[in-house]
């Protein structure tokens, strides 16, 4: 009957028929590599167009590309700028709307081991021509107003980089890593020496370079002042080890060589994202987060700060805080170009949308610009007061949308093709409560063809985070695993992002009680729907994810398959391990300082309960995760290994934290299917053929 069921589901959405009269199909892995993601749209000054880059997979070659567009702002005509096989980024107008700046590095091989460098199209026409030559690369560029000069970071030199040159060494071979730093890894960068990133400028009419800032620290998110005399940053510089706080300031530098930045907050919150100035240069808005001990629960506020600080040495000012009462996350924020408003992206349970609020009236009412069940990322704002946004439903591929007052109005449809041969899963709301009374939210993904009345194989997938939501977007996880006959939930637990500031904290020196109640009453709530068949059921997340799986699977002995991407058990073995000390520190506190022993041991409750785990497990993770090391899953994997629990461990050579070479994404969701369908639909496991 189960199998029977699996093909009356498979066979209800390939028979689905479309608009244009063509039969409709079931999503399949080989769409993985169909998708194109498009991103960073930019308006350019005269509002005509629109630049976004568009990044494709060749399957063949196991690679991305990046390339970028521009379309019309009325939709009519959409150009392919750039055809590189080494891939763009950064498109950038320069503010007299002759050039689009990116970054690129492309060339001999001895020319792309310099990094990205600055590229100038010129509107005119003729083929871009690389402007910069630094070593080590560049990002992160801005226009100066005046269209003169280009902002950007770049990466202190790792003398690591040519060993042979080095003092004392002159050779080849490798140099010993050599660390004195508080925090000394980082995923992706790896072991961290004494270099920092820093933000120069290049002179477009000269071709040269000047770096603006330096020191022991990081300076980012370089931002111009109208006049272009000045460039506000974030930065750690000020504390006495940066290491050892996750509280970033705002900062204003002149734009010349020699300047020493000037300090304009000092606030217990940490401030964050690119600073944004008024039209008249008199003011910056930015967000601000939460203390160090709430860093990894951080929800940003809109503060708007005086650009000239007191005439004090060292003074700085108090921010104003808008909206002293919203309880929920700001970003992207932008002022209007009469100053009137600030406009900026309001994260909300489950969705994320386009709002504003009046520049003199800190204390007013927060003006929604967009509605629905959809989320909106990244909005570059024009003259007019119009936004260039990217926008995402779950029934729709992220695509370049106008926003003119309040009506959305797509403007790209790179993945349209695609969508019309697709008969896609149902996303719902879903809401549950759990043991202690708790509203939790989130969403339901149902297959195409869902018989309202039949319980179906269920799977709890986790997000991570824990500061991030599910949301309506696409996924095409969600999608996939639904098409392959099962009822996906997709829950926001508490620390998740999306319902307030508290919700966010309750977990805070917590980790894997609430959110495992949480977790564990939305799959009782679709059991009592009776959409869940309760004897089949599994879960699988990544990252906080394959954490939340681990503590729930030594909770709850339903499951009958799980699946851990790059989680940890036994928390306390990662202290110095991976990159999370500053959390470490300061949340759950040192572990051999007396009262803390006991918030290490709850948070390594999955491991010291691993003899209570009787759900067969996989466990995935990446060969170089320095975010969370692989050795969270191995010790998991040895555990009910020892206990004669089926599991089996995938590591992937040479990743990260995340995934990022095609193939290996889509053999992790082969295996994600074929260990769910060995234990909840046996006789319908697919075979690795299309990895």
């Amino acid at each position: 009957m189960r199998n029977l069921l699996f093909s009356l589901v498979v066979l209800a959405s390939a028979g689905a028929v479309s608009l244009h009269g063509q039969t409709k199909r079931a999503i399949t892995l080989d769409d993985h590599s169909r998708i194109i993601s498009v991103g960073d749209p930019q308006r350019s000054p005269d509002g005509v167009w629109v630049a976004y880059t568009v990044t494709t997979i060749d399957a063949e070659k196991d690679r991305r590309n990046t390339d970028i567009w521009m379309v019309k702002w009325d939709g009519s005509e959409q150009l392919q700028l750039t055809s590189s096989p080494d891939g763009e980024s950064s498109p950038r107008w320069s503010p007299d709307n002759k050039y689009l700046a990116f970054v690129a590095s492309r060339g001999t091989e001895e020319e792309k081991k310099k990094g990205g460098q600055i590229w100038l199209l010129n509107r005119a026409g003729g083929e871009a021509q690389k402007v910069s030559d630094l070593k080590g690369g560049l990002g992160d560029i801005q226009w100066s107003p005046d269209s003169t000069r280009i902002a950007f970071t770049h990466d202190d030199e790792d003398p690591r980089d040519e060993p042979e040159k080095m003092d004392g060494w002159k050779r080849k071979t490798a140099p010993p890593i050599v660390i004195d730093r508080y925090q000394f890894k980082r995923d992706r960068t790896g072991y961290l020496g004494n270099y920092y990133s820093h933000i120069g400028i290049f002179d477009v009419a000269t071709k040269t370079t000047k770096m603006i800032t330096r020191g022991n620290t990081d300076d980012a998110s370089p931002s111009w002042s109208p006049d272009g005399r000045l460039i506000a940053f974030i930065s750690k510089r000020g504390h006495a080890d940066p290491d050892r706080t996750s509280n970033e300031d705002l900062f204003v530098v002149d734009a010349r060589e020699g300047a020493e930045p000037r300090q304009l907050t000092k606030t217990e919150s940490g401030e964050g994202g690119r600073p944004a100035w008024s039209p008249d240069g008199s003011r910056i808005a930015l967000g601000m987060g939460d203390t160090d001990a709430n860093a990894q629960y951080s929800m940003n506020k809109l503060i708007v700060v005086p650009s000239n600080p007191p005439a004090q040495i060292g003074a700085t000012t108090r921010p104003t805080i808008y909206m002293p009462q919203l309880d929920r996350a700001v970003s992207s924020i932008a002022w209007s170009a009469d100053g009137q408003n600030i406009t900026f992206l309001l994260q909300d349970d489950r969705t994320n949308h386009v709002a504003s609020v009046p520049a003199e009236n800190p204390n007013g009412a927060v003006q929604r610009r967009t509605s629905g069940r959809r989320v909106i990322q990244t909005i570059n704002p024009g003259k007019d007061g119009n936004f260039a946004v990217l926008a995402s439903e779950a029934n729709k591929f992220t695509e370049v949308y106008a926003l003119e007052g309040s009506n959305l109005r797509q403007l790209t449809k790179h993945n349209q093709k695609l969508l019309d041969e697709l008969q896609l899963a149902t996303t719902e709301d879903f809401q549950s409560k759990s043991k202690d009374g708790t509203d939790v939210r989130g969403l339901i993904v149902k297959p195409a063809g869902y018989k309202a009345g039949t319980k179906y194989p269920t799977l709890l997938i986790i997000h991570g985070g824990p500061n991030g939501q599910d949301q309506h977007s696409f996924s095409f996880d969600r999608e996939f695993l639904a098409a392959n006959g099962y009822v996906v939930l997709a829950i926001n637990y508490r620390g998740s992002a999306g319902r307030g500031n508290a919700f966010q904290k309750a977990i805070h020196s917590d980790w894997g009680n609430l959110e495992s109640q949480d977790l564990i009453g939305a799959v009782d709530e679709a059991i009592r729907q009776g959409i869940a068949d309760p004897a089949r059921l599994g879960l699988g997340g990544w990252s906080y994810g394959g954490i939340s799986t681990d503590n729930i699977i030594a909770r709850d002995q339903r499951f009958k398959a799980a699946v851990s991407g790059a989680g940890v058990a036994l928390v306390m073995s990662l202290y110095g391990v991976d990159q999370y000390i500053h959390q470490y520190d300061n949340e759950l506190g040192q572990p051999w300082v007396k009262g803390n022993a006991e918030k290490w041991m709850r948070s390594s409750y999955a491991f010291f309960n691993a003899d209570k785990i009787k759900t067969p497990t996989l466990f995935m993770g990446g060969e170089k995760d320095f975010n969370v090391p692989i050795a969270g899953g191995e010790q998991m994997y040895q555990a009910l290994k020892s206990l004669g629990v089926d599991t089996q461990l995938v590591i992937y050579p040479g990743q990260f934290h995340g995934l990022t070479i095609p193939s290996y994404e889509r053999d992790r969701l082969q295996r994600y299917l074929n260990w769910f369908n060995k234990y909840l639909q046996p006789g319908t496991t697919t075979t690795a053929s299309q990895r």
